[in-house]
């Protein structure tokens, strides 16, 4: 068994059993390792402690039950393995910096550690070449774009630290509500076109002040109207590499697909193939076609 294999093994019977009390001990032993080397590997390989690892599902699968309005906070706390109501609610607010009350009744969009696939960092696909992996299809491949792109949207500021590297940290999830703002003011935008893109990019990062721009929007067109409260952004020419995503349902393609493609093509597939990208990510959304839940990562390599 290589070692990835054996920390893949613990993460899927943590998944598993989030309800009960989960000791290192017991994961060590059930993996064969001494609990100094789970331990070790454990944090190399998905980038927490297992302990801290642990709560966190805890927690991601906590707010996937808050959003249920007939459940009561006491019988999540319980059955996503928290001792106690008061424990459940310190360690929210710890993680998220709110109570799970103030939560059920804002209902922010808070990021959440993804339970990882590591076999992912093993695996280098080949350009053109689908790889299938935990209900994910992924593809690579490079496009020249040879005139830039313009899209019309809302843009915003947002902390480094709460935000990066993608799907490690926690707290609110400040693109994800600029998503959800820009898909109830866009009307204004959309009244006379239809157009089945929509674009998300982070650029501009500042580490100075602590922060990047992301923006959301669609293609600019002339014909569009009441402009004056969004903001143009270009998706510049140039070469780029694409990742494709595809997923059985929309939300899990803008989750768990779109983060572990992510870690996949910046951790592992640009490094391995020796190419460094511009300090800036698009991704596409591909809204109203025949072809599924189907999204693209962009990344403009240097020349």
């Amino acid at each position: 068994m290589h070692a990835w294999e054996a920390i893949q093994k613990a993460v899927d019977f943590i998944e598993e059993n989030l309800q009960e009390e989960i000791s290192t001990e017991l994961l060590a032993e059930m993996v064969s390792l001494s609990p100094f080397y789970f331990q070790r590997l454990f944090k190399r390989l998905v980038n927490r402690p297992v302990q801290e690892y642990i709560k966190l599902r805890r927690l991601s699968k906590a707010i996937a039950q808050l959003n249920k309005e007939d459940q009561r906070i006491l019988d999540i706390s319980l059955e996503c393995g928290f001792s106690s109501h008061a424990n459940f609610t310190r360690a929210f607010k710890e993680t998220y910096g709110i109570t799970p009350e103030e939560y059920k009744k804002t209902r922010p969009m808070l990021n959440t550690v993804i339970r990882p696939e590591i076999s992912m960092n093993y695996i280098l696909i080949e350009e053109n070449v689908p790889l299938i992996i935990d209900h994910i299809v992924l593809e690579i491949h490079r496009e020249n774009l040879t005139s830039p792109e313009s899209y019309i949207g809302l843009v915003a500021d947002v902390p480094i630290v709460s935000q990066t590297p993608i799907g490690e940290s926690t707290g609110i999830d400040v693109p994800g509500q600029l998503w959800t703002r820009f898909h109830k003011e866009k009307t204004a935008l959309t009244k006379s076109v239809h157009t089945t893109i929509e674009l998300g990019m982070s650029y501009m990062a500042d580490s100075q002040k602590g922060i990047f721009k992301y923006f959301v929007g669609i293609p600019f067109q002339d014909k569009l109207n009441n402009t004056n409260d969004f903001t143009i952004q270009e998706l510049p020419a140039g070469n780029y590499i694409i990742c494709k995503i595809e997923a059985e349902n929309f939300e899990k393609l803008v989750t768990e697909a779109l983060d572990k493609a992510n870690k996949y093509l910046f951790g592992t597939w640009l490094s391995n193939q020796q190419l460094t990208s511009e300090p800036f990510s698009a991704e596409k959304y591909y809204t109203d076609c025949d072809c599924g839940n189907v999204m693209e990562i962009w990344v403009k390599v240097l020349d």
